[in-house]
This record gives C-alpha cells, sequence and structure tokens, in this order.
C-alpha cells in the first residue's frame, strides 16, 4: 500500500501562512477542537469559537481569527505527521476536515466538459466499454465547448429545442444550460474526511473517479466568507446507471474530503481569487500509473455568487452554514488498463488537489468500508464541547 505523502510546505498555500488560515484537530482526551493555523504553531480557539460554524458565521471570520488567543498544541509538522491512520499515535493531536456543523452540499454539472460527460454516463448506463462511441457521438451533436453559453438564456434555450428535436435530450444538460443549478446534499454533517486520510469507494463500484473543486464556505446568512479544497468523489457506474442513484454514487463513508484548512477572506484573499483559480489532480496509482489534470473555475458556466444564491434563501435556510462545492470541468476519460476502458480508481491511488493559494488536499483511495468508520457525530461534538466549558449561553 502506498504511503501518505507528508509535506507541510505542500500542504500550505503557495503563500505559507500570509492568509488567514483555520483547521480543526483531534486532540485525545478532548475532542475535536477549532484551530488556527499560524507561522509559530497550531492554536487551539475553541474557547473563542466552539465549532467552525460559529467562526464562519462571524461578520469578519479573519480578522475575529487572526485577534484569537489559544493554546499552542504543536507545530503544524507534527500535526500533520500523526495524521496519517496508518501509523498515528492516538495520544498526539491529528488533523480533521476544517468543517463541522455546515451542511455539505455540491453543484453539479457547472462544467461544459463534465456536463458532456454526465451526458455520456447518463446513455452508457454506466458501461465504460460503451463510453467512446458515445462520446463521439454527443460530441457531433453538441460540441465540446459550451463554455460561452450561459444557462438559461435565450441562446441556451434555443439549444435545447434543437438537442430535443433530434432525441438528444438529458436530464443532465438540463441543469447543465438550463436556469435552474443542480444542488444537491453531499453527505451528512461532521462525515468529511480530511488530507491525510482514506478516501472512500463503494466496494461494489467499478467505475469511478475523483472531482477536484473548490469548495465554498457559506454563512446563514448567504455570505461567503472563505474557501478550502474538496474531493466530490464520484462512482461514474452506479449514477450512469440512473440519477436516481445520485445518493449511492455521491455519499458513502469516507466519500467527501475536504481541505486542508479553510482560508477566510482577508486582504490576501478574496472572491474573485477563487474565481480565477486553477485546481490540479494527480494520481498517482499503486502499480505506477499517474494521471495529471487541471480545472479552472474560470471556465465554470456559473458564477459562485450565483450558485450559493441558488442554495439559500427565502425558499431554503441553513442555520449553521454550508460548504458548497462549485463542481469540475475535470472528467478523466484516459485509459487505464483497457483501450477504450477509460479510468477508474484502485485501492491504494494517492489523490493530489492542490491549487496555489489554498494548499494541496491528499487522500488514499480505498473501498468504503475499509476506511476509518465515522464515528464522531453531532450529540458526540455537543458532549465534548461540553465538558471543557467551550458552550456559552
Amino acid at each position: 500500500m502506498i504511503q501518505f505523502p507528508v509535506d507541510v510546505t505542500r500542504t500550505l498555500p503557495n503563500d505559507g501562512y500570509a492568509g488567514t488560515l483555520a483547521g480543526r484537530v483531534w486532540r485525545p482526551g478532548i475532542g475535536p477542537s477549532v484551530v488556527a493555523v499560524r507561522a509559530d504553531g497550531v492554536y487551539d480557539v475553541t474557547a473563542s469559537f466552539p465549532t467552525m460554524s460559529e467562526l464562519a458565521a462571524r461578520p469578519d471570520p479573519a480578522a475575529d481569527l487572526a485577534a484569537a488567543v489559544g493554546e499552542r498544541i504543536g507545530a503544524l509538522a507534527d500535526v500533520l505527521a500523526n495524521t496519517p491512520p496508518d501509523s498515528r499515535d492516538t495520544n498526539a493531536p491529528w488533523l480533521l476536515a476544517p468543517i463541522d456543523l455546515q451542511v455539505l452540499k455540491a453543484a453539479g454539472v457547472t462544467f461544459a466538459v463534465s456536463m458532456l460527460e454526465r451526458v455520456i454516463e447518463e446513455r452508457a448506463r454506466g458501461n465504460p466499454d460503451a463510453a467512446e462511441a458515445i462520446r463521439a457521438e454527443v460530441q457531433r451533436l453538441v460540441g465540446d465547448d459550451l463554455a460561452a453559453l450561459k444557462p438559461g438564456s435565450e441562446a441556451a434555450m434555443s439549444l435545447k429545442d434543437v438537442l430535443i428535436a433530434q432525441g438528444a435530450w438529458s436530464q443532465y444538460l438540463e441543469v447543465g444550460i438550463g436556469p435552474d443549478a443542480e444542488v444537491f446534499t453531499k453527505a451528512p454533517v461532521l462525515s468529511s474526511v480530511g488530507t491525510l486520510m482514506d478516501a472512500g469507494l463503494h466496494p461494489k463500484s467499478t467505475w469511478n473517479n475523483p472531482e477536484p473543486e473548490v469548495v465554498l464556505i457559506v454563512a446563514p446568512d448567504g455570505r461567503i466568507t472563505g474557501a478550502t479544497l474538496g474531493n466530490d468523489v464520484n462512482l461514474r457506474d452506479f449514477e450512469g446507471r440512473s440519477a436516481l442513484l445520485l445518493s449511492k454514487a455521491k455519499d458513502n463513508n469516507a466519500s467527501c474530503a475536504i481541505g486542508p484548512f479553510i482560508r477566510f477572506f482577508d486582504k490576501t484573499f478574496t472572491l474573485d481569487d477563487v474565481r480565477t483559480t486553477d485546481v490540479a489532480l494527480t494520481v498517482e496509482g499503486p502499480e505506477g500509473f499517474q494521471l495529471a489534470g487541471l480545472s479552472s473555475i474560470s471556465r465554470i458556466s456559473r458564477d459562485p455568487e450565483d450558485l450559493v444564491a441558488q442554495t439559500v434563501g427565502p425558499v431554503h435556510q441553513y442555520p449553521d452554514g454550508f460548504a458548497l462545492f462549485l463542481g469540475t470541468m475535470f472528467a478523466p476519460t484516459q485509459d487505464r488498463d483497457n483501450p477504450g476502458g477509460g479510468f477508474t480508481h484502485k485501492e491504494g491511488d494517492i489523490v493530489t488537489i492542490a491549487a496555489p493559494k489554498l494548499g494541496a488536499l491528499v487522500n488514499r483511495m480505498r473501498p468504503s468500508d475499509a476506511c476509518e468508520p465515522w464515528t464522531t457525530g453531532i450529540v458526540e461534538l455537543m458532549r465534548s464541547l461540553v465538558r471543557r466549558g467551550a458552550l456559552k449561553g
């Protein structure tokens, strides 16, 4: 089994500790803790912010976190080194996913390339061997670059009419170029895994892939206060058989990876930086296989603020805020085993998702039932905060 690459420089953004970085750490005997990640160490600030959702909802989370005084629990290098499950010392702190009570939401089919791949999945009925021929047919009908087409516009609706007339319309094209975005609940609150942890694949899946994405951190009132990285692990065979299997394709033990840290908006990092972010993906397989790709948020079909506005408002509220995956333009088609067979994961793949101002999220792919079980839910989080006197009226 490939071991995790533990590298502080690789984990941090390119500008190191210049931004306002927040994370969560498991402290033995204490429980999950909100931390500030600073050049001189990792500081437990749970006394000021019992949950990350509370911190993210502040009027200025970056200023509040910068001003917070907390207990230094160690160097970032030591906490990172103790995070991989294979070698973890359970008597020392380790890193968790950086969100807690925020609802895990995801926007789908927000890039033209991934939209076409979803159409192909649907028409191939989850069969990767049929995908190549269908890919050529779909591209002949709709082209391979719809990035300039504004969803819901008159031009998009005209294209919809043409495709319906040709019998090529799809539910994925509906959410890709129609007025309404696809926004779904990715996984339960507190179920995500962080960097240097195993990420899960349903053991019955034979066609799957990583989805490297930027994840927005959104306050209950709809303000976007920061961002991080995520892997919206996808089972192409399950979803391809039926869109009604979306929950099984997306929500399995350890199938939602987020991290390494939340970077709150401040003078060094803004929403405009998110809009121009390039998200890089690498997959390193146990047999020497390598895959690399890039997803550029600048080519997204729906602006991040529009996606947030379609998620929260008068018709739906999130009292503890939410984390929103923005979708990906990366849809791997590189053959791994057989010609025309496309890409699918193997157990032990090391997946690295990186962006210059957000650092790197690193996970090892394993069957969901072989990953660490999820055992700490909302009740246990509350109990741990009560024990340490962190909850205040």
